[in-house]
């Protein structure tokens, strides 16, 4: 009696292997490194990791180990103070062309990450980090709504042959036509009212008689509009910095214009600043090919064209109707060109994108279109001695292309400097246009060393609650209480692979978790021993006791657990930040506890006592 199939023992085996190898890697720890990438118009190669060894090798500065990819280097060390020297001399050696990032780098053994093993992320006040608090610029989302107005507007009149003077924003706010005479305002009010509920429009005479009339966004539209630029700019920034690989960020809402954004592990706030701050986005304007570039440069800009630079620093005129912004892209991936053997971005648009790229491209077959690619920075002067920001918008042409046939849904872009570039280019309108500007109003770096006084602290406790616990089942259930402490510690082990199996990240909320999961885990033994106790004084056999305890007690535990995962459930779908990091511990904790309460226990306990004639338990 009491005797475990083979089969429930190689179960037990499997699940205590396969926890156990990936709960490994985080006792490995984690090297001070070095993360070199390459900015816009570079690459990383072996010619970069010479560099890099050069430049320490001259400083006297030992790397512990350099790893190269596709699209980084890391360097090791093996403390901080080393890692600290080495970005300086490595930051000097290869220029403003690359990124060179402090981290903390896995050190988990090659085997282990063969096998997919990882240690799990730490947050923000574990592992230390970046904290800010941006600012969305809502004007300037109002603004960019009228200028895509002033398009429309244009596009509008001409395709229905209203004649009009000019169209432009007022900076007091609105949009500001002016007709030629009265009928032809009569029937321009006509079809922007028809087609624009969202907009006042309002019909202006001044002094002189000209017909004008002003368009302005009504409150309600204004409250949407800055809605849906705060909800842009959230996810814009939350796939950038997905897309650029940092773990379990923290992105989300504060109040009705901010947002806060969290980066664990990330201990250079000028890197992180770099990741969610670059902006950008493209244009396709048409080349203006009737008026000369060198009149322009003299001073005399055509009324309808704007002067632009190539990359090479040569002057283009360009019309300053946009034919279509990055807002319609949807997708973008980087790849070679067949003809020309040279990276290109492949660029898909939405449905109403590709409809209004198809209608203005339809009638400029034959002439020439340019790319203009638009990125905002934030750049840090100094004035008077004193440091100042300012906002500097970089506009460049960066592919001029003869319109062969009419352009749809699906197109490439190409002149570009590098495969390494068309990625970047390729990620950021992946990412998508911020709506409208941010501006770091707070910053916040959480240092190493604190996050690792909030560790160990941490640890104390789930130690201390450990070591308790362990002392009470032995001695209150002797041989049990040693089952039931052998299956609780393969429960933290369990959870602490779950939690690196799912890269999910531990907070100090989730410690807690952890620690409540400590006390918990041992319910559904203490459920099981009572019983089997009970079933002892009620004069049953030993095995007949054994058996009874866990068939009758595991309907209680289930009940208990599956109320509590309820709750855990709950925490996580309506909890933010460290609530969800509770809720996925004790999630975690509480599934591994009922494997480990319910069948390891019994495992060992048949193990023990199974196919013996007893006259009595140590219980």
């Amino acid at each position: 009696m009491n005797r475990y199939s083979i089969w429930k023992y190689i179960l037990i085996l499997f699940v205590v292997t396969i926890g156990g190898i990936y709960a490994l890697p985080n006792i490995y720890g984690k090297d001070p490194a070095l993360h070199v990438s390459a900015s816009r118009g570079a690459e990383i190669s072996e010619l970069t990791e010479i560099l890099v060894s050069s430049a320490l090798d001259e400083a006297g500065i030992q790397a512990k180990s350099i790893d190269i990819n596709i699209e980084s280097l890391t360097v090791r060390f093996d403390d901080e103070d080393t890692q600290l020297k080495a970005q300086d001399v490595v930051k000097a050696s290869l220029g403003q062309a690359y990124v060179v990032a402090i981290n903390l780098a896995p050190s988990t053994p090659e085997w282990l990450r063969s096998l997919g093993a990882e240690p799990m992320f730490l947050g923000l006040d574990l592992r230390g980090g970046v904290h800010f608090l941006m600012e969305v610029d809502m004007p300037a989302a109002i603004r960019k709504a009228e200028d895509r107005y002033v398009s429309d507007f244009r596009t509008l009149l001409r395709e229905n042959k209203v004649r009009y003077k000019t169209i432009g924003r007022q900076g007091s706010g609105g949009v500001l036509i002016r007709f030629r005479n009265e009928q032809q305002r009569i029937e321009g009010v006509r079809l922007i009212e028809k087609d624009y509920l969202e907009l006042d429009v309002e019909e202006i005479d001044t002094d002189s008689g000209e017909a004008q009339v002003l368009a302005t966004i009504n409150e309600t539209a204004i409250v949407e509009t800055q809605r849906l630029a705060l909800q842009q700019n959230i996810t814009t920034l939350r796939n950038r910095v997905n897309e650029l690989g940092v773990a379990e960020p923290l992105i989300q809402q504060q109040g009705l214009n901010r947002i806060v954004v969290q980066l664990p592990g990330v201990q250079d706030p000028a890197v992180a600043k770099q990741v969610i701050g670059a902006t950008a986005t493209l244009e396709f304007r048409m080349t203006d090919e009737e008026h000369s570039v060198q009149d322009a440069l003299d001073g005399r800009v055509p009324a309808g064209s704007k002067l632009y630079y190539n990359r090479s620093g040569q002057a283009m005129l360009l019309k300053k109707q946009v034919m279509l912004t990055g807002e319609s892209i949807i997708d973008a991936a980087s790849g070679i060109d067949q003809a020309s053997g040279g990276p290109n971005v492949s660029i898909t648009l939405d449905g109403k994108g590709a409809k209004i790229f198809s209608n203005r491209t339809r009638d400029e077959i034959g002439k020439l279109m340019s790319t203009v690619f638009i990125e905002n920075k934030t750049e840090t002067v100094e004035v008077n001695g004193e440091f100042v920001k300012r906002k500097k918008v970089v506009e460049e042409v960066i592919n001029s292309a003869t319109i062969r046939d009419e352009l749809g849904k699906r197109f490439q872009i190409t002149g570009l400097d590098s495969t390494q570039e068309a990625r970047n280019l390729a990620l950021l309108l992946r990412a998508g246009a911020l709506a409208a500007p941010i501006e770091i109003i707070e910053e916040r770096t959480v240092g190493p060393s604190l996050g690792q006084d909030n560790i160990d602290k941490g640890f104390k406790s789930v130690q201390i609650g450990f070591i308790l616990v362990l002392i009470f089942m032995m001695i209150y259930y002797r041989v049990f209480g040693l089952a039931a402490n052998v299956a609780l510690a393969l429960n933290l082990v369990l959870i602490v692979a779950m939690l690196s199996l799912l890269q999910a990240t531990l907070t100090l909320p989730g410690i807690a978790g952890i620690v409540l999961t400590v006390g918990m885990a041992v319910d559904a033994n203490v459920l099981i021993f009572q019983r089997i106790r009970e079933e002892l004084k009620n004069g049953n056999s030993p095995q007949a006791s054994i058996h009874s305890g866990y068939e009758k007690a595991f309907s209680t535990i289930a009940d208990a657990n599956i109320t509590t995962l309820i709750a855990a459930l709950v925490l996580f779908s309506f909890g933010t930040g460290p609530i969800k990091g509770f809720a996925v511990t004790l999630s975690l904790g509480i599934i591994s506890s009922m494997f480990t309460a319910i069948i390891v226990t019994r495992g060992i306990i048949n193990a023990i006592y199974g196919g013996k004639r007893l006259q009595k338990l140590s219980i």
